[in-house]
């Protein structure tokens, strides 16, 4: 596969990378690049600091590289920082270390403290969740509107028919699908437990309803959330 293709299947380097990493779940991702790590304020300030230790990649996180301005992201750091999230949302643990210094990974290695640690945002899930997330191939797609990718990616919770907005593609229950935003911006991806042509149906609506639709109600949920892997978060937008 060219490079433009792996770029367009996968977006970024830093994307690429937190999928090859979660895929070997290997233990650790570091990402050296062009600065020390990630700032508690303007890189190019004298008063910032790099912070050493991450817990969570969440909107605050984000907020470190937008700027003030424009609401835009300063550099590339975006990209990186929803890599750690991909990383450390599979259970992992990830680095951003500048690859200008000597012995970079090497002092790693030796224990050194270097640019900035995201430590593990809970126990590593399983390798079900993994195919899901990072191998399988997606047959359709569920834009979803904004109260579902808050219930999914920030709450862990199960996606229902009354976030559904729209349904493209042709699928069968238990297809995976991808979930995304208004932006088509991948949310999350997971098992259906509808067929396209019965989601298009009763999208939108409670599973009070499915029975008058469909006839039957097997599943109150369109995406159970231990068939659900969240990809990239709301936070990472912008």
């Amino acid at each position: 596969m060219a490079v433009d293709e792996l770029a367009a299947r996968f977006g970024d380097n830093d994307r690429l990378a937190a999928l090859v990493a979660s895929l070997l779940r290997a233990s650790v991702l570091v990402i050296l690049s062009d600065v020390a790590g990630l700032y508690d304020g303007d890189p190019q300030s004298p008063t910032s600091r790099v912070l050493p230790l991450v817990r969570e990649v969440d909107d605050a996180t984000f907020d470190l590289v937008r700027d003030r301005l424009t609401g835009l992201s300063r550099g590339g750091m975006a990209s990186k920082l929803k890599a750690a999230r991909m990383v450390t949302l599979a259970g992992e643990n990830a680095i951003v270390a500048s690859g200008r210094e000597t012995r970079t990974l090497l002092r790693l290695f030796d224990g050194e403290t270097l640019g900035t640690l995201f430590i593990a945002h809970g126990k590593s899930i399983s390798p079900r969740k993994r195919w899901i997330g990072f191998s399988a191939q997606a047959k359709g797609e569920l834009v979803l509107d904004d109260g579902a990718i808050a219930a999914i990616a920030r709450k862990g919770r199960s996606l229902l028919a009354t976030g559904v907005r729209r349904v493209k593609g042709t699928f069968a229950k238990g297809d995976v699908v991808l979930m995304v935003d208004g932006a088509e911006r991948q949310i999350a991806r997971g098992l259906s437990n509808y067929s396209s042509d019965d989601l298009q149906r009763i999208r939108g609506l409670s599973s009070r309803e499915f029975g008058d639709i469909l006839g039957h109600v097997p599943y109150e949920e369109v995406i159970h959330r231990d068939n659900l892997m969240v990809l990239d978060p709301p936070a990472g937008s912008g």
